[in-house]
């Protein structure tokens, strides 16, 4: 069995696989990350190799409390990723912008993916059908947004992510609402209208904390799977033990 850990900007992921099936998950906190690791891997006395993906501070070094019945495994962008990776700065790519491109590729093979992982912020991914990265595109997520209101503004409030009512908000609460989700849903919709115009053999992924709540506004047909990227790691980890 392999644990999964993906360590976010500001949570941390981990999850149990048995092959490709995904048998539990937690969302864990910062404080005591480790024991929290400790506690899944006594629930789960199988498991034998620990796949980590951190686009943060904790690192390899952070992983010595485990003993020597555990293979670690880093992932890093020397590991072999099933595409050809054609960003203009590829050291500047994100880990985890690879790892789904990789889960893209391996999941749904020779068509157009374009990967959007609706985080902290929201990255498009795009990987053409002879397997070959693109790039995308980087802009704010759903709490960014309701943050940036508050921080850079003398009155408006920081609200919490609320389905907005109408289009047009008549009030202060319900302005900002449509603003930042109608916002970002129209953003998406573009993005997607933008990659998939001529485009026959094409398929959207959406990913990551918020992709539940966007997934029933957006019109366009897409695959939805909030557990995308652990997944994804999970399949680049056999991938490169295949290779």
């Amino acid at each position: 069995m392999n644990l999964i850990i993906d360590i976010g900007n500001t949570k941390i992921k981990a999850a149990v696989f048995e092959q490709d099936t995904l048998q539990s998950k937690e969302i864990i906190n910062y404080d005591n990350w480790q024991k929290s690791i400790e506690s899944i891997l006594k629930k789960n006395a199988t498991i034998q190799n620990i796949v980590v993906s951190s686009v943060s501070k904790i690192g390899k070094d952070s992983f010595l409390f485990l003993n020597s019945n555990y293979k670690l495994f880093f992932v890093s962008r020397e590991m072999n990723f099933p595409f050809t990776n054609q960003y203009e700065t590829p050291t500047t790519l994100g880990i985890d912008r690879m790892v789904l491109a990789a889960g893209a590729v391996l999941r749904f093979p020779n068509t157009n993916r374009l990967v959007i992982d609706a985080g902290t912020c929201v990255t498009y991914d795009y990987i053409d059908e002879n397997d070959n990265y693109l790039g995308g595109a980087i802009s704010p997520g759903i709490r960014l947004r309701y943050e940036a209101l508050n921080n850079y503004t003398a009155k408006l409030p920081l609200l919490t992510k609320e389905e907005p009512q109408k289009t047009i908000g008549n009030s202060t609460h319900q302005s900002i609402h449509s603003g930042v989700i109608n916002g970002l849903t129209f953003e998406i919709e573009g993005f997607v209208n933008n990659y998939s115009e001529n485009q026959k053999n094409f398929i959207i992924i959406l990913t990551g904390g918020d992709a539940d709540f966007l997934a029933k506004r957006l019109k366009n047909t897409i695959f939805a799977n909030s557990n995308f990227l652990l997944e994804s790691l999970n399949q680049t980890f056999q991938y490169n033990q295949n290779d």
